[in-house]
């Protein structure tokens, strides 16, 4: 599987994007799909997870109630819908795809990753 991730930009708090990442791949429909994001000087962090049927999503606690994660398993995308935008989401953020549900949170879960998109939020 390939991810290719794009919608960053710059936003002032408050504001919205959605990022979007594109799989190619006949296996994608089978694959639990996260969101992670770093930024500068910190660890790579979980930021939502969503199954292969899109029957279970996880949020992190910071961006609950804020963030959404969706996925298209017929045109091969995966989405999060970014509210409510904080200067601290700050960080590029990544698309990743996992065989597995279990242990979402953990980076090492997931065999596949998107190159990332930044995403800057202005105070």
């Amino acid at each position: 599987v390939q991810l290719q991730a794009s919608g960053g930009g710059l936003v002032q708090a408050g504001g919205s994007l959605r990022l979007s990442c594109a799989a190619s791949g006949r296996a994608f429909s089978s694959y639990t799909m996260g969101w992670f994001r770093q930024a500068p000087g910190k660890e790579r962090e979980f930021v939502a997870v969503i199954s292969w049927r899109s029957r279970n999503t996880v949020y992190a606690e910071s961006v609950k109630g804020r963030f959404t994660i969706s996925r298209d398993n017929a045109k091969n995308t995966v989405s999060l819908q970014l509210n409510s935008l904080k200067p601290e989401d700050t960080a590029v953020y990544y698309c990743a795809a996992s065989p597995y549900y279990s242990d979402y949170e953990s980076s090492r879960k997931y065999d596949y990753w998107g190159q990332g998109t930044q995403v800057t939020v202005s105070s």
